[in-house]
């Protein structure tokens, strides 16, 4: 008779971090429904961390206050390094964790796929190219630098590539969706596991 794998402990995280260019203060839970309460003073930000919430089914709560006075590059980057901190503490040793995640979304005419191994290497690998420096009032670039600071600090490797599109909304969308997507395949629970860290060493570096 199989042997019923023990409930997961609570997979929360909550970070404050504060420097003399922004305050964050960010709440994860990797077993949530996809509930989002986002504040970044960005508002694009905001709409694709919302869809990130809700792809992953993970529930995530961010208050950030940074120096947008001088643009949107730090606090961007900072959230990206404390949801990638929050990923790594809630994860813990990764057992029992299907570890890769692989996604493909279409956005409309723009096609989207992200791949995560959650290693404890860091990587990333953007190729998604805009035809346009911004949305609203943020620039496109900044995308790269979220999701380099999110696998950064989560410690992950993390394959990112636009497939075919040219609406910067969509292909923007379409990266966060498929990155959420990724994410929750790669966190989620293997029944087949029984508890075990998914690699050969019997460890996944920190």
């Amino acid at each position: 008779m199989n042997a019923v794998p023990a409930p997961l402990a609570p997979r929360i995280a909550e970070i404050v971090r504060e420097t003399g260019e922004t305050a964050i203060t960010l709440r994860l839970d990797l077993d949530g429904t996809g509930q989002a309460e986002i504040a970044t003073g960005i508002g694009f930000l905001d709409h694709m961390l919302t869809a990130l919430a809700r792809h992953a089914m993970f529930d995530l709560r961010v208050e950030a206050r940074g120096d947008l006075h001088v643009d949107f590059h730090h606090t961007t980057e900072d959230v990206g390094i404390v949801l990638g901190q929050a990923l790594r503490r809630t994860l813990g040793e990764k057992r029992g964790i299907r570890r890769y995640g692989h996604a493909v979304v279409p956005m409309d005419e723009a096609l989207a796929e992200a791949a995560i191994d959650l290693s404890g290497r860091p990587f990333l690998v953007w190729q998604v190219p805009f035809e346009r420096p911004k949305i609203g009032e943020m620039d496109t670039e900044l995308f790269e630098e979220f999701f380099r600071a999110l696998s950064s600090n989560g410690l992950f490797a993390l394959h990112v590539m636009l497939r075919h599109g040219h609406n910067a909304h969509h292909v923007a969308e379409g990266c966060f969706k498929a990155v959420a997507r990724a994410l929750r395949q790669a966190v989620e629970p293997d029944p087949r596991a029984a508890g075990a860290i998914p690699s050969t060493k019997g460890m996944l570096e920190a």
